[in-house]
């Protein structure tokens, strides 16, 4: 009996104690919302926690004492600038005639508080800006502006990634970002920090200098270095018979340049003037060369067509594509024409060799006389005196006409060595050498005997040289 009353009496002190438990329960919850309705009462003409406007605190102030509360703001208000040398400079309220506006927007923060999320404001910043909170004396602000020492101090404007050649390869140096200030940016920067009432403005966060398009870290850089590298790789060995010219990255790299965009340019005019230089040097048409002739004596030949001639422009062209290639080979330059060889006089041992002095003509193949017999070349005394020099056979044809001012005559043989004068064979002369030439020379050419000229035709072919001279 006593155990069943034992726990009948223990069921009842658990129902007391729930019961008080869940009264207490209702109590602190009521409690709880009471005072958080209290609370949101309270914000209802107060600004929540961590509120901010135009980036003065009003945390918890009471509307009607917000305007007061920035009205002091702008009495002490300065707004310093930060410059990209670690310098600063000062604008104060005072100097741009900066003052509070009684008519703002600044009611519309009121609308957006709901008092009743008082609580979100404990965790989150709430920054609010009013446009037309502040206003300030525009032409003060220009003057001070103009007058900033940002603004007028030497300029160091800024340079892009430069690229150094140094012992056969290029290498990155850094950018420059100097202190060219946008003027029209820093304005619009401060008039900005100004209105939204900032205390600071970094010109350099804020974009208001002028930096370089490209920098060390730009991808850019990386593949403009690669290209100026391949460039430079390239090496051409010209071959001048026994003589070479190297050209190499110590030479071309003086050709490259680099534009605004990054983009690698290679000189034209340089490339150019190189290959003027090689022309100068090796091409060898219109040259004076020593020439042993066959009477024994050594003559200065000067002028004429034979000789080496490089094409220049092809030549160019050519060499512009290996550099973009950096290729490196062994070649000759194109040629417009081309001797038989880079050897002594250039002549080789085949060649026509015409006395005009004795008129007589000699023919050698191979350095050996083929043939040799009397001509009657131009008549000086009329002003077609056959053209001295060394000159080579432009082509040779069988059976042609030849047509001037005054004369039209069919030869067998035609072998022209200098525009429209040549060799050729005259049926119509009965005698050959001597001073023939001076009273009834030809016009320019060189008139053979028909065998002569039948036998040099045969052992000739197009650029055999054509030795003319005087003793």
């Amino acid at each position: 009996m006593n155990t069943i009353n034992l726990w009948i009496q223990n069921i009842r002190r658990k129902k007391l104690f729930k019961k008080a438990v869940a009264e207490k329960f209702i109590i602190v919850v009521a409690s709880v919302i009471l005072m958080y309705l209290i609370i949101s009462i309270y914000f209802t003409k107060h600004f929540f926690f961590n509120t901010v406007i135009n980036e003065v605190n009003i945390s918890l102030k009471a509307y009607e004492d917000a305007a007061y509360i920035l009205k002091n703001h702008v009495k002490n208000y300065e707004l310093l600038i930060i410059e990209r040398n670690g310098e600063t400079e000062e604008i104060t309220g005072q100097e741009i005639g900066l003052q509070y506006m009684e008519k703002n927007n600044i009611h519309e923060i009121y609308h957006k508080q709901n008092s009743m999320k008082w609580i979100v404001s404990f965790f989150q910043t709430h920054k609010y800006y009013v446009n037309n909170l502040y206003a300030f004396n525009h032409n003060d602000l220009d003057n001070k502006i103009n007058k900033l020492n940002c603004l007028n101090k030497k300029i160091t404007e800024p340079k892009n990634v430069s690229f150094k050649y140094t012992d056969g390869s290029y290498e990155m140096t850094d950018e420059v970002y100097g202190n060219k200030i946008i003027k029209a940016k820093l304005k619009q920067a401060v008039k900005s920090s100004i209105l939204k009432g900032e205390s600071e403005l970094d010109l350099n966060e804020m974009l208001c200098y002028e930096n370089p398009k490209y920098t060390i870290n730009s991808d850019k850089a990386h593949k403009t270095r690669d290209l100026l590298n391949k460039y430079a790789a390239t090496v051409i060995i010209y071959k001048f018979g026994g003589k070479n010219e190297i050209l190499d990255g110590d030479i071309i790299n003086r050709w490259l340049g680099i534009d605004d965009n990054l983009d690698v340019v290679i000189s034209k005019t340089a490339v150019k003037n190189y290959i003027k230089v090689l022309s100068r040097k090796y091409d060898t048409v219109g040259i004076t060369r020593n020439f042993k002739t066959s009477t024994g004596k050594t003559v200065e030949v000067e002028g004429g067509l034979y000789g080496w001639k490089i094409n220049q422009a092809v030549e160019m062209k050519a060499l512009m594509e290996d550099i973009k290639l950096g290729r490196v080979l062994e070649k000759e330059p194109v040629y417009t024409q081309k001797a038989f060889s880079r050897e002594e006089d250039e002549i080789g041992g085949t060649y026509v060799e015409i006395n005009i002095t004795r008129q007589h003509l000699w023919l050698y193949k191979d350095g050996k006389l083929i043939t040799h017999g009397p001509v009657v070349t131009g008549n000086p005394n009329r002003g077609h005196s056959t053209v001295l020099g060394t000159h080579m056979v432009n082509y040779k044809q069988k059976g042609a006409t030849l047509i001037g001012a005054d004369y039209e005559v069919m030869v067998n043989y035609w072998m022209p060595f200098y525009g429209n004068i040549g060799v050729h064979d005259a049926r119509w002369r009965h005698s050959f050498g001597g001073e023939i030439y001076k009273r009834n020379g030809t016009h320019g050419c060189v008139n053979a005997p028909f065998y002569l000229a039948k036998t040099i035709f045969e052992n000739i072919e197009e650029g055999t040289p054509v030795i003319c001279y005087e003793e």
